[in-house]
């Protein structure tokens, strides 16, 4: 899906650009790359500069409710100080690197409904133009969908993911905002708990993991948040047991009695040697506190038991299989049709000018 767009602030006879993203989904962390495609207009000009911006539709919290609006979070300038003759027609290959907390918009294929975009800047003799806009795809990192595969293996089910203004607390976040991948709990754990959230905060170091519990309110008490934060290693993915590991994160989140229930606790797993740490062992300890949204923590750690066992045959194969119904249960059919036109909306909502569409 590209969108074509004719240089507004110049009018008729104006240069044109259009971007092309190479095909695919892209790794948070990881390149971005394409072309940027310039048509001259009736007259020469100087192309002072192109900017690709990074653009996320994030929702935001309010006393009065939620709103939602486009967040730029990176910005690349990928060429620039050269003249475009009348009709010339000038390509400006580009290779970019992504933010490592760059949210995934997909997961085996199946969009998730997150909306994120690349729009190019065009800046031609002293006016500025956001002259191209489309959509960016982001596929898992290796651990993220390790942890993914095993939710959906201990019988999670997908409900929705969004993107929420505002830091998590006790993290090494650097972004303005966090993605939460919302998951209905299987049978066993549908009596303490209503959904878990699930955040990825990756870095070049590793992988945080926040885990956030809404749970079932008790005779004497009023249902709470239970928040739990992991860390990762992107090395050695493939050695550990995920299931088991997966599955003792989530025992310590549901297991808290309502009287710990403000308490996280920390952990870390290194996959490259399949062992689980805790405590200060948290290469993030340094920021303080625990993970918690309005930056507050608590004093006092929970620990269970972690597990690192290295995966046996056919274990990929099972965890596959589960987390093929994660993805496909509930992202399905019409869910993926108004995530595409959800795009168009993004898109063309976010301009004053329509401009022609490709």
């Amino acid at each position: 899906m590209v969108f074509k767009r004719l240089l507004g602030s110049l009018g008729v006879g104006g240069p044109t650009v259009d971007t092309v993203l190479e095909p695919g989904a892209v790794l948070p962390g990881g390149a971005l790359s394409g072309q940027v495609h310039l048509k001259g207009g009736d007259s020469d000009f100087t192309i002072e500069h192109i900017t690709l911006e990074l653009v996320a539709r994030v929702e935001a919290e309010h006393d009065d409710g939620e709103s939602e609006g486009a967040v730029v979070f990176d910005r690349f300038s990928v060429g620039g100080n050269f003249r475009l003759a009348a009709g010339e027609r000038h390509s400006v290959p580009f290779s970019v690197m992504l933010p490592w907390e760059t949210p995934i918009t997909e997961l085996y294929g199946q969009g998730l409904g997150i909306v994120l975009g690349v729009r190019t800047e065009l800046a031609v003799s002293g006016a500025k133009d956001k002259g191209d806009l489309d959509p960016l795809s982001v596929r898992p990192l290796p651990a993220q969908e390790a942890i993914l595969e095993a939710l959906g293996q201990l019988g999670f089910g997908f409900k929705s993911a969004d993107l929420e203004l505002g830091h998590i607390g006790g993290t090494g976040q650097r972004l303005p905002f966090y993605q939460e991948i919302e998951l209905a709990p299987p049978s066993q754990y549908a009596h303490q708990v209503n959904e878990i959230e699930v955040t990825f905060l990756a870095g070049p170091g590793g992988l945080e993991v926040i885990l956030e519990a809404d749970r079932r309110g008790g005779f004497f008490s009023e249902g709470h948040d239970a928040l739990h934060h992991f860390t990762v290693s992107h090395h050695g993915v493939e050695q550990i047991n995920w299931h088991a590991e997966v599955d003792s994160w989530i025992r310590q989140l549901v297991e808290h009695r309502a009287s710990y229930g403000g308490h996280g606790s920390h952990g870390h797993v290194d996959a490259h040697h399949g062992s689980h740490h805790h405590g200060h062992s948290d290469p993030y300890a340094a920021h303080g506190g625990h993970p918690h949204k309005d930056g507050h923590g608590h004093g006092d750690h929970h620990h269970g038991d972690g597990h690192g066992h290295r995966s046996g045959p056919g274990m990929g194969t099972a965890i596959a299989a589960g987390a093929a119904g994660l993805a496909v249960g509930v992202v399905g059919g019409m869910v993926a049709a108004e995530v595409v036109d959800e795009v168009g909306d993004f898109f063309e909502g976010d301009e004053e000018d329509e401009g022609d569409e490709d």
